[in-house]
């Protein structure tokens, strides 16, 4: 029989197969490893008494608490046959309330004497306004306690484990003793040279001490090589994709001489900002190689990025390619296609009469096109007479085919997994190059997290002309006439000839639900405001007499390119819409931005849909409505995007504020998110430096055949079936 692995040997081997049940069902842990891996959420001090204010944070959730009992009463009701036992637990600071009912009460009433201390372990809730845990699991920590809790006590630092209502933090921390002597055998998948020259501890010393520290610097200490370790295979996971891409085979793309694009620069009616110069030298740099390009082109809402794309695909179209720019939905397909043929002009009119003799052809691709126009768009393609594509996921589909694709330029990256963006790629004779644009700017540690397969360009500066965005919060429910004012302002701006987006988190045509995040406060119990109500209250009340309609997602394809037709001529003067908006929509003329039940947006989406303001040269206004208190998280989160217009910060803040998960979540596709100690916006140095030494390690040994620990590690975090689907490119 062949052996297995101490770190591989399933948990019910060496804790029976009710706790390991336990342990794969609610916490995906199924193997010796994965549970010497399941760290310590924090640790207890002897002596210190857990800080219960922070619960308040934690509501719904399972918590391990560690207090002193200050009283305990029991209470009858219902006439004396029921019973409850209320027990206060203090820390020093705060208290909270424990209760036990009926047969229940017994034993907790006998052990939970006033002065003794214990660790609780229960799921917070809420009754008459106070947090209470409800029957929570409870171990006593004293003399008076078993033998394993005195000895966990005596070590001066108590392991809390993220943990689940079946299996108590304590009861973690003897199934991690019944294992640890198998931390011994864990194979080291740092290379010595590198793990020496740092001078960190070896994987089994590591893993000893962030289980069983003796002191806060064992913690320290383990969590700096377990970072490490996180942050270290995740680059060499990155770094064999950038090596692997630059093996294959890709047409150089150099742009002609006096061709397409010196025709097309020629035309501009504007200098090039110096942002849009440099990024432009990179790309075209890479366009010139013969491997293909794979960049990622960030920059700040309304950095001009559009323009840079479409200048590479011109190159493209110039050296006999073809170009395909892939849009998440119909409506920034059908705005893209419209601004590149404005921009174009003739010469996005090859083959027609009055078209320039340096012109192309230039085709939009979307689901819901009729079939003649479809049927020609395609025979455009696969003749090499359209030169750029614009489309959404309909561009993937099995029946496109392109007579030589050149590039792939992907808007809105975080919209398509990396399976959309290789479909695609995988259409061109050889690989063609990738160009994938974002509007949501992303810290420099994220970029090298989430895309660190991608070469990264930044556009930071806005173009000359770009109007300041000056944005207010709007308290609907505390200053209900700050609420009158705002349809004041937006009247203002009509009659001084501008246009006026309205912004609802919901559509309200009886088809959506009113999904919302959990409640934060009274206001967040009603359903979201809806585009089709707040359209006819405002047509009928404050807005009356104003041409006001409506764009979302769920109306017919040719209706919602009609309302953007007719706003983009200045038609209609008021458009109320979901976040279809949100990028890509480019109206020079709006100026303000009325965002209602704001408090329902993330940070950087709030700041995405401020940026369709401001494009002209008239200053540009966004307004938050909200109906939280002043003292919630969601204000505060509104204050923060009022207060600085740098994508790049509020991208921060909006990070966060949510899970690290999900920073990684799909962006990593593939890539499983198991950043246990690794905090992607703190620890930028840890991923600057294991980015550099995975580059030299994957140039040294891209099969890394010298390094078996690394490359089984490594397997543990690419799952083979995608490993293999990114070897095919």
């Amino acid at each position: 029989m062949e052996h297995v692995p101490a770190l591989d040997e399933p948990l019910k081997n060496s804790l029976g197969s009710a706790t390991a049940k336990v342990l794969a069902e609610n916490l995906a842990l199924h193997t010796v490893g994965d549970l010497l891996h399941h760290y310590p959420r924090r640790y207890a001090e002897r002596g210190e008494l857990t800080p219960l204010a922070e619960l308040g944070d934690q509501l719904d959730e399972h918590v391990t608490v560690v207090a002193q009992v200050a009283d305990a009463r029991v209470l009858t009701f219902n006439g004396g046959r029921g019973r409850r036992l209320e027990v206060t637990i203090t820390d020093g600071y705060g208290r909270l309330q424990l209760v036990f009912f009926g047969s229940g009460v017994h034993k907790p009433h006998k052990d939970l004497l006033p002065g003794s201390r214990a660790m609780f372990a229960g799921k917070v809730g809420m009754f008459n306004r106070k947090l209470q845990l409800s029957h929570p699991a409870y171990e006593l920590l004293g003399a008076d306690a078993g033998a394993s809790a005195v000895d966990a006590f005596a070590h001066q630092l108590i392991p809390i484990y993220p943990a689940c209502a079946k299996l108590e933090s304590w009861k973690i921390a003897k199934a991690v003793d019944a294992v640890l002597p198998s931390a011994q055998e864990a194979a080291d998948p740092l290379p010595e040279a590198l793990r020496a020259g740092r001078g960190m501890l070896t994987l089994p010393e590591a893993l000893l001490k962030i289980h069983r520290p003796r002191t806060k610097a064992d913690i320290e200490e383990a969590r700096e090589r377990l970072k490490w370790d996180e942050a270290f295979v995740l680059q060499v996971a990155l770094a064999r994709r950038r090596h692997a891409d630059t093996q294959l085979p890709a047409v150089a793309r150099r742009p002609a001489d006096s061709g397409l694009l010196t025709a097309f620069d020629a035309k501009l009616p504007f200098t090039l900002t110096e942002g849009q110069q440099q990024v432009s030298r990179e790309i075209f740099a890479d366009l010139a190689t013969s491997h293909p390009m794979h960049r990622l082109l960030q920059g700040e809402v309304g950095s001009g990025k559009t323009l840079v794309a479409l200048r590479a695909m011109l190159a493209v179209v110039d050296s006999g390619g073809q170009a395909a720019m892939l849009a998440p939905t119909e409506v920034l397909a059908q705005q893209h296609h419209r601004s590149v043929t404005e921009m174009m002009g003739e010469l996005a009119e090859g083959g027609m009469l009055g078209g320039s003799e340096h012109a192309t052809k230039v085709v939009l691709l979307t689901g819901s096109m009729g079939t003649a126009a479809r049927r020609q768009a395609l025979l455009d393609l696969v003749t090499g007479e359209a030169g750029i594509v614009i489309g959404t996921h309909a561009l993937i589909e099995d029946k496109v085919q392109f007579h030589d694709l050149g590039l792939v330029v992907v808007d809105e990256q975080h919209r398509f997994g990396v399976e959309q963006r290789d479909a695609l790629r995988g259409k061109g004779k050889q690989p063609p190059h990738l160009l994938v644009m974002t509007a949501t700017p992303i810290p420099r540690t994220v970029a090298m997290t989430v895309f660190g397969d991608l070469e990264t360009s930044v556009l930071d500066q806005l173009p000359a002309g770009r109007s300041p965005i000056a944005t207010h919060v709007v308290p609907a429910k505390d200053k209900p006439h700050f609420l009158a004012r705002t349809w004041e302002r937006v009247r203002e701006e009509v009659e001084g000839g501008h246009q006026a987006y309205v912004v609802c988190p919901r559509i309200g045509d009886g088809e959506d639900d009113a999904k919302k995040p959990a409640a934060e406060d009274e206001a967040e119990k009603r359903p979201p405001l809806a585009v089709v109500d707040i359209a006819e209250q405002l047509r009928t009340g404050p807005l009356a007499g104003l041409a006001v309609e409506v764009l979302h997602g769920r109306m017919d394809p040719a209706d919602k390119d009609d309302v953007m037709r007719r706003f983009a001529a200045g038609q209609v003067q008021v458009l109320v819409a979901t976040t279809v908006i949100e990028v890509g929509v480019n109206v020079p003329n709006s100026t303000v931005m009325v965002i209602m039940d704001a408090d329902r947006f993330g940070v950087s989406q709030l700041h995405q849909l401020r940026g369709r303001v401001g494009r002209g040269s008239a200053p540009g206004l966004c307004l938050l409505v909200s109906e939280m208190p002043e003292a919630s998280p969601a204000r505060a989160r509104l204050a923060a995007v009022a207060a600085t217009l740098d994508g790049f910060e509020l991208s921060r803040i909006d990070l966060e504020q949510r899970r690290e998960g999900d920073v990684l979540g799909q962006a990593q596709s593939g890539v499983r998110s198991s950043l246990r100690v690794l905090s992607v916006l703190e620890d930028e140095e840890v991923i600057a430096q294991a980015r550099e030494e995975a580059a030299a390690v994957v140039a040294a040994d891209p099969e890394l055949a010298g390094l078996p620990a690394l490359r089984t590690a490594l397997d543990a975090l690419v799952d083979a079936e995608r490993e293999r689907y990114l070897e095919k490119g």
